[in-house]
């Protein structure tokens, strides 16, 4: 398992550098640059102003060189200034690191928490009408866009019920734990919605199909309660398909999360790469994006650990050649 593991953290790195690469070259061919947005500011630069700040930024130098630059400075733990905020990047990305990773770890475990007892409810009678109706709920779960749920949500809790606040964090006067958690509701609504229709159909089909195998019918036959067939026998293995597409979705909402982060006004990862890109703050936009890739590469690792720990028979082993 340890050869394994640095086996995967090798390979991530790699990818890592790929990525780090194609995204400053992207973020490089976008028309317009720090030094052209401050000439804009100020008609009053002069040509020679102008050459002598690409100079000193290194804006005019081959991208190559660029991208050097830019990784010796990574590697010693200097990711830049962000133009939007005056601060330095790791000061701007580090509280919205946190912001989002609460959000998603939470919006995650609801959602598996209610997800797989239902799929699991479902499975064990296929094609009744509960199973049915489980289903056409699944399926209006999966369809409904995430801005309009949110605005569903906040019309009814927040200005019809006025039980939860519409946006923001936290109260001005407050910001203690329950304020936070206040106001945590309806964001973290809006993100397992979703995620638990998406569950629940990969739950059922997985459930369905490893009821059929023959140690299923084996533990049956030797008179081993319900319970324990569908809860120990089934479910670990069931659970499989399921770890692989939470591993994969909590990437894509630590980065993908915008429209709830920007509905309800939570200052997470996904807003601020937005703000970043369409603001031209390289430096922030850079390394917010490279900070997402990382937490992808690291479900994934995750998922791959937790395959071995849901089933004995997973093992890893790396091999050599030569």
């Amino acid at each position: 398992m340890v050869g394994f593991i640095v086996s995967r953290l090798t390979q991530s790195a790699l990818v890592l550098l790929v990525m780090s690469f194609l995204i400053y070259v992207l973020l490089g061919l976008m028309p317009g640059d720090p030094i052209d947005l401050m000439i804009g500011a100020d008609p009053d630069v002069t040509a020679e102003d102008v050459a002598r700040l690409k100079a000193l930024q290194g804006v005019d130098r081959p991208i190559m060189e660029r991208y050097a630059n830019w990784l010796e400075r990574v590697l010693v733990g200097d990711l830049g200034y962000s133009r939007l905020f005056s601060r330095p990047v790791l000061e701007v990305l580090v509280p919205r690191l946190a912001h989002s990773l609460v959000l998603m770890v939470v919006a995650l475990v609801l959602s598996l928490a209610i997800a797989i007892p239902i799929g699991i409810y479902a499975a064990r009678w296929p094609g009744s009408w509960t199973d049915q109706l489980i289903n056409l709920v699944c399926f209006a779960g999966v369809s409904i866009p995430p801005f309009w749920l949110a605005l569903l949500l906040i019309l009814l809790f927040a200005v019809g019920l006025g039980v939860f606040p519409a946006s923001g964090m936290a109260t001005v006067s407050d910001g203690g734990l329950l304020d936070r958690a206040h106001y945590m509701v309806l964001p973290v609504l809006t993100l397992a919605f979703a995620g638990i229709a998406g569950y629940t159909r990969h739950t059922r089909a997985a459930m369905i199909e490893v009821m059929r195998e023959d140690y299923v019918r084996t533990a049956r036959s030797k008179g081993v309660a319900e319970y324990k067939v569908v809860w120990k026998h089934a479910l670990r293995n069931a659970l499989l398909p399921v770890v692989t597409i939470s591993a994969l979705d909590f990437g894509s909402l630590f980065s993908g999360a915008l429209v709830t982060e920007t509905m309800f006004a939570w200052l997470g990862m996904g807003k601020t790469i937005y703000d970043a890109v369409m603001g031209n703050d390289y430096n922030l936009a850079l390394a917010g994006l490279l900070l997402a890739t990382v937490v992808t590469l690291a479900a994934n690792i995750l998922a791959d650990i937790s395959y071995a720990l849901l089933d004995p028979r997973i093992t890893y082993r790396v091999e050599r050649r030569g």
